[in-house]
């Protein structure tokens, strides 16, 4: 039988241990999110979960790494606030030191905290809205003036990266709880409620980093080149030896204040033309993969309210007589042939086509769901598949998508303004605001690319 006082000691111990692990899980909180969702490999092979290993664990996620403790105390977090990991383990030093990091920290977090409401008086934004526009602002930020094909400068990729950091720093702590058994040292488990990332940012989070790191790829290859720009001035950045000092640009006279790529009279090598196709399509697939991401975490958003009270009675007069007669034929639908029967000619037109059509399609919907309130609009659609409303919201979502289709570039609709603006959720806030960031910065690469290749098969037409 053990004396008090033996056991009085074991469990001095057991809390001086906590005390210990506590310490060093606030102690690492500089770089922590980098290492749970890509490990390194050392770490990896510890985390595994493979029987006898000290992390093993039954969470349905085996591969989501658990943080490993050091044997010691480490250095004081003022220390190791100056760098941080990114996937694959590589380190990355920021460009201020370990003060400048912290003093960021503050200064990102109290904002969020207050809402963006300096006054402290709580008549600031949610929280959701605050670190939704904190992305935002950044990327304009660092990326608004960047409309040329180059790399980016080594200051805002330090911005961009250190400030990001921080901001997906909030992910590590939206998790979900799911019940779980715990070994006690005399061999007997209990019934524990463990965490784990919620299934949405354990999926959608890492896959934006990947994508993010892909485009800085993609800007970085473009160190020597076989094009250049023209400067305000209508100079040109190279030697009198090349061809017309302003050529013509595919996008016209809506973007004149856009640098202009020139090539030399034959035009590109073969090498270099070859090598930007290959860089188009791969921006092309990550705007496609960023902008599927965008859709489903927009689509998981609740509509507001207030969305659905300026909706129309009827949907027939949001689209117009035009489209709706199109839309209620019974026969074959194209959805490309109604736009080309409206001929739109610019962005603004269509975000205002996109607006209508949408809004006559939560109408509809809202017409076929009154008999099955309590049914979602994916049973409501198979259960009615007889029904007109059903058919056109239907083809009026076959409308909205190949719009934005025809138009990637095309600003966000009422419906998602209004969705963003109203959402609570913190983890649909960062995964939305991250997407749409990267949708926008893969188009613009593409753009350019296409600026260059137009270029280029204009000075092989001279020559």
């Amino acid at each position: 039988m053990d004396t008090p006082s033996s056991t009085c000691d074991e469990g001095s111990e057991e809390l001086d241990a906590r005390s210990q692990s506590d310490y060093a899980d606030f102690d690492d909180l500089g770089g922590r999110h980098r290492h749970r969702r890509e490990p390194s490999s050392d770490v990896s092979s510890e985390c595994s979960g493979e029987p006898g290993s000290p992390y093993a664990s039954s969470s349905p996620y085996p591969r989501w790494p658990v943080h490993a403790l050091p044997a010691r105390v480490p250095p004081p977090l003022l220390k190791r606030l100056s760098t941080t990991r990114r996937a694959g383990g590589a380190v990355r030093e920021g460009k201020a030191g370990g003060d400048g990091e912290l003093q960021l920290i503050k200064e990102r977090f109290s904002k969020l905290l207050l809402g963006e409401d300096m006054s402290g008086s709580g008549k600031g934004v949610s929280t959701s809205v605050a670190i939704s526009n904190a992305i935002t602002n950044l990327y304009a930020t660092v990326f608004g003036s960047c409309h040329r094909l180059e790399p980016l400068p080594a200051e805002k990729k330090s911005m961009w990266r250190r400030e990001m950091d921080c901001l997906l720093s909030v992910c590590d702590y939206i998790v979900e709880f799911f019940p779980s058994k715990e070994m006690l040292r005399d061999g007997t488990t209990r019934e524990v409620m463990a965490t784990r990332p919620r299934p949405d940012i354990y999926v959608n989070l890492p896959a934006l980093e990947k994508l993010d790191d892909m485009l800085l790829e993609i800007l970085d290859s473009f160190q020597k080149t076989e094009f250049w720009y023209v400067n305000d001035k209508g100079h040109k950045d190279a030697d009198a030896a090349a061809t017309p000092c302003r050529p013509a640009s595919q996008r016209g006279d809506d973007k004149w204040w856009l640098p202009v790529p020139c090539v030399t009279k034959p035009g590109l090598t073969e090498t270099a033309r070859r090598d930007l196709q290959q860089k188009r399509d791969c921006a092309s697939q990550i705007h496609k993969a960023a902008m599927a991401i965008n859709n489903s975490v927009l689509a998981d958003i609740r509509i507001p309210d207030p969305y659905k009270q300026a909706l129309p009675k009827c949907g027939r007069a949001s689209v117009g007589d035009l489209i709706y007669r199109h839309m209620s034929f019974p026969g074959k639908f194209s959805p490309e042939y109604v736009l080309d029967c409206l001929e739109i000619s610019s962005e603004h037109e269509a975000l205002e086509a996109a607006d209508r059509v949408e809004a006559a399609m939560h109408v509809w919907r809202r017409k076929a769901s009154q008999s099955h309130s309590r049914s979602p609009w994916s049973a409501v659609k198979d259960l009615m598949e007889s029904d007109k409303n059903v058919m056109l919201a239907s083809r009026a979502e076959d409308v909205l998508l190949c719009l934005k289709q025809r138009f990637p570039g095309l600003s966000q609709t009422t419906l998602d303004a209004s969705k963003i603006q109203y959402n609570k959720d913190v983890g649909q806030a960062i995964l939305e605001s991250y997407s749409r960031v990267l949708e926008s910065l893969a188009y613009n690469i593409v753009t350019c690319i296409d600026d260059v290749l137009f270029a280029d098969e204009a000075a092989r037409k001279i020559a």
